[in-house]
């Protein structure tokens, strides 16, 4: 059934004087939900990256090309998806519903703006359902007792916990491991993980600028090498080709067009044993 936003922030909550990186996304994917801090953001990391707008674009069509994955090819009905943004069409309940329009689907962020726009993210199919809830990955507990998640989902049957460029806004290795763990834990035996985060190995020395760049503006964030992420995924079934650059994950005709400089994001999907 499809659900409508219960509640509004309180605009001093908004603090659109600064930088926030679910607007910086938009900004780049070519969205309008932002604003000038945003902008200014955005346009600063982009003169020293200026392959940003592909990778992000490339970020993006790796979410679709995942959830259209996970309902087809392996009969995923329930969705749990942190740090979702302002939306995108198409956005992971499309996706997921165009294939079985019963799927399920949790949208959580920490932006109240993303809270405004919510209603967009919400108008599920008739079958199916959506819903918004305003939380951090940085407490883990407080989405898995969230009354949405449990009224929506039933963790007694397979759940996709997708961390779509998002883990990277957790400094500390040790926590952003702690954070994968403890939202996994709960969900039943065939359940995914689809992570995908920033590359520091892959232009190293434009992507520790703009990390820096981004950091300066107060999105805190870190690139990790390939190894270090691929070990989020340890005691999961990595599905094939593994981790990888976003645009070289099943690729469609057009992630086959990106060059693989143009892109600093690697992913992947792994099932739990």
């Amino acid at each position: 059934m499809p659900d409508t936003a219960d509640r509004e922030p309180p605009s001093a909550d908004l603090r659109t004087d600064v930088a926030h990186s679910a607007r910086v996304y938009d900004y780049l994917l070519g969205g309008k939900d932002n604003y000038a801090a945003d902008r200014e953001a955005a346009e600063e990391v982009v003169k020293i990256a200026p392959y940003m707008r592909t990778s992000m674009r490339a970020s993006r069509n790796f979410m679709v090309r995942v959830a259209r994955y996970l309902a087809a090819d392996r009969g995923v009905r329930q969705y749990l998806d942190i740090g979702t943004g302002l939306p995108t069409s198409p956005n992971l309940h499309e996706v997921v519903q165009d294939v079985d329009p019963a799927s399920r689907v949790v949208y959580v962020d920490n932006d109240p703006i993303v809270l405004v726009h919510a209603r967009a993210l919400l108008t599920s199919t008739p079958e199916g359902r959506s819903r918004y809830i305003q939380a951090d990955l940085s407490d883990p507990d407080a989405v898995l007792t969230a009354p949405e998640v449990h009224e929506t989902l039933d963790l007694s049957r397979p759940v996709a916990l997708c961390l779509l460029t998002v883990i990277h806004f957790v400094h500390d290795d040790d926590e952003a491991q702690r954070i994968v763990r403890r939202l996994m834990e709960p969900l039943p035996s065939g359940s995914y993980l689809a992570l995908s985060t920033i590359n520091i190995e892959s232009a190293a020395g434009p992507v520790r600028a703009a990390v820096k760049k981004h950091n300066e503006h107060g999105i805190r964030s870190k690139g990790r090498t390939t190894a270090q992420i691929t070990s989020f995924f340890n005691g999961l079934e990595l599905v094939e080709p593994g981790v990888t650059p976003v645009h070289h994950w099943r690729p469609d005709d057009e992630a086959r067009t990106i060059d693989d400089s143009q892109v600093s994001i690697y992913g992947g999907v792994a099932r739990k044993p």
